[in-house]
This record gives C-alpha cells, structure tokens and sequence, in this order.
C-alpha cells in the first residue's frame, strides 16, 4: 500500500520516511496491542458491554415510538437509524462539556510527537475517530484557511479512512453486534496512522506549518445547557439518519437498475447472471487476498470493497451481514472485511467534504477539489492497510 502511495506521490524526494517508519510501527504496534494480548481482550469485552448497552438504551426510546415494530424483524429504519440520532444526542453533550476537545487536545499532542505532524493536523486526525469530517474540521477551524496543501491533504484522507463514532455504532448494529464493536473501533484506531502516512507519502510537506509547534481544539458552544445539547445533537443524527436513509434508497435502487441493464447485455452475451457486484469482485478479488482473504472468498470480499469504494459504506457492511448469515463467507474473511469497509473513502464522502470543509474555508474549496480522487485513493490504501494489518494477526 505504501508503494502505490509512492508511486502517486507528488514529490518523491521530499517523503519523510521518519513518519512513514513511525505510522507503520504505531498500526502494527496497537494491532498486536489489541489483538493478541489480554489488554485488548479487555478492551473487546468493555467496547462489547459498552456498544451493546447502548443500542440496547437506542432501542428503548425507538420502542416507546414504534411500539410493536421493534419486534416485527430487522430493518434499517428501526434497528439502525436511531442509533445515529442518539449517539448525535450523547456526543452533543460531550461536546457541550467539553470532554470530547479535553481528549481530543491529549491524543492529539500524543500524536503530533510521535508522528511529528503539525498541531492542527494532530488535533483534525483525532477528532475523526469521534465525531464526522466536518464536524473534525470545526475543531480546527481557525488554521484551515492557513493550511498548507500537506496539511490540508492529510485532513481529507484521515477522514476519509477513519469512521465517525456515531457511524460506526451504526455499522455495529447492521452486523449484529458482539465482538464487532471491538473490531470496528480496531479498524478506526488502526487506520489512523495509516492514513498519516499515506497521506504524507502522496503529497510530502514542502512549507512551514503555521502550527509546527502545536495547537489547540476548541469549538464554540452553541447550547445553553445540557438538555440544549442534547437536543441539539438529536436532531443533528436526525438529518445525518435522513441522509444515509436517502442515500440507501436510492443507491439500492441504482444498483437494481444497473443489475438489470448489465443482466439484459449479459445474456446477449451469455452470461445472464452478470451483475454490477460480480464485476466489482473480479476486479478487486486481487486486493482482498491480498490482504489475508482466502482466494475462495476473494471475489466476495472484492465485490464488497466496490460496493463500498463507489457506492456506498452502509450497503457494503449490509450486505456483509447478509453473505455472514447465510454462510456464504468464512468468519476471518468477514472479519478482514469488517476492517477493509471501516472508512468514508467513497465519492459521497467527497460531496460532503468539499461542502462542508469548503464552506469553512471558501478560498480552499477549489483546492478541496483538485485533491479529491487522490483523498479517496489513499483513504482506500489506509483501510485496505489495516485490513492486512488484521489479516496478519487474527
């Protein structure tokens, strides 16, 4: 994965390989932390109790408003779309007492020593493990218009190959729950150095960071109190809920129409059972046993990673779900996969980045642009990375 980043890097001389080293050893090293010690069982059995309880208070609240459907079987409205809204709700009081930028501020100087990345790319990189790209890029809003193009690069590609908390809980609950919420929130912590460095290797720094020698989170308070917070983040999970709802609709309705025009020029050619997902699994079969996947599973697993690059993330963990249930997938297949779909790296994530950070920052819009395809690239190399990283140690 590093020497495709190298190999689409915009300076090759200037790379600095002391981060590329220190990325690679910080992934491998809180892999084998989490993975394969009695440190990361405990982690996996407190992220088990913790996410569980808290689809389980989610459903609550969705039983008191839907009463009996809750009972009725799965389905996305029910059992996934709230848990947005009220992990929107629990992080907006987070935020309104200011434990999420406490943290943010200690992981993120942690970070910017060991990786020797500028203060404000530090602090953006953490945030994406909590909260959205936008809402990341808030933490750091004074520097954005000051950025450097590395910076700024490095900004888009974290949040393309890491997942919002309130997301992941989502992906958690479309799986089934379990050891899942241990293995998603591996994947996030995981790709975050991956995506630094990668990041770094594409497009190295070659200007002095205005925050080289550090900087501070800080996000102004829009809420008055708590229960404002928490009102507030509700209806923010609302409209986020609405617009993966949207997007599911219709992209499952795209894929529909696809799979039938290529199933229509499929049969002139023989091949009637031709579908959109059978060609994304031929070609990204290669990559998925790459990273571990027996070659059995590799067009399944190639199928899901096109899904997700071009599509959509929520429809690839889906239907994984589906492959997992009926058997179609061996368990480390499903759990390297888990890995390699645990980022935004798609081109709907690109929509809401050059919106969103380019409303922050109108005079880099145009720049936001321009770095787009490169983003989705190397947030697709950190997760695919991780999911090596996993495919080695599980």
């Amino acid at each position: 994965m590093i020497g495709v980043a190298w190999a689409f890097s915009t300076d090759r001389q200037r790379v600095p390989w002391r981060t590329v080293l220190a990325g690679s050893l910080l992934q491998l090293g809180l892999g084998v932390l989490l993975l394969k010690t009695p440190v990361g069982d405990l982690f996996f059995a407190v992220m088990r109790t913790v996410v569980d309880s808290f689809i389980g208070y989610t459903m609550e609240g969705v039983r008191f408003v839907f009463g009996a459907l809750v009972d009725t079987g799965f389905s996305i409205v029910v059992n996934v779309l709230p848990i947005i809204v009220f992990s929107g709700s629990f992080f907006g009081v987070l935020y309104h007492l200011g434990i999420l930028q406490r943290l943010v501020n200690v992981l993120g100087v942690v970070l910017s020593r060991v990786m020797r990345t500028s203060g404000a790319e530090s602090l953006c990189a953490v945030a994406n493990l909590f909260v959205g790209m936008t809402e990341a890029a808030l933490v750091i809003r004074p520097y954005l218009e000051h950025m450097t193009r590395s910076e700024l690069f490095m900004l888009m590609t974290v949040g393309m190959s890491t997942v919002a908390g309130s997301v992941m809980l989502a992906y958690v609950g479309i799986l089934g729950g379990g050891d899942y919420a241990g293995h998603l929130a591996t994947a996030s912590l995981l790709s975050l150095p991956a995506g630094i460095l990668l990041a770094k290797v594409m497009i190295p720094e070659s200007e002095l960071a205005e925050t080289l020698q550090g900087g501070h989170a800080d996000v102004e308070r829009n809420s008055v109190n708590v229960i404002d917070a928490a009102a507030e983040g509700a209806i923010a999970g609302l409209r986020l809920a609405g617009y993966v709802g949207a997007l599911l609709i219709a992209f499952v309705a795209m894929i529909a129409l696809v799979n039938d025009v290529i199933g229509s020029v499929g049969g002139w050619l023989g091949a009637p059972d031709l579908t959109l997902q059978a060609l994304f699994g031929i070609v990204m079969a290669p990559v998925a046993w790459l990273m571990g996947v027996p070659w059995e599973d590799a067009s399944q697993v190639g199928s899901l990673l096109g899904v997700k690059t071009v599509l959509n993330e929520f429809l690839a963990y889906q239907e994984l779900a589906r492959l997992t249930e009926a058997g179609l997938l061996n368990a480390r297949s499903a759990m390297i996969a888990s890995y390699a779909l645990c980022g935004f790296a798609n081109f709907g994530s690109l929509a809401i980045l050059l919106g969103g950070i380019g409303s922050l920052a109108p005079s880099r819009r145009s720049e936001i642009a321009r770095l787009g395809l490169r983003s989705i690239l190397s947030g697709s190399l950190a997760t695919f990375m991780t999911a090596c990283v996993a495919g080695l140690l599980l």
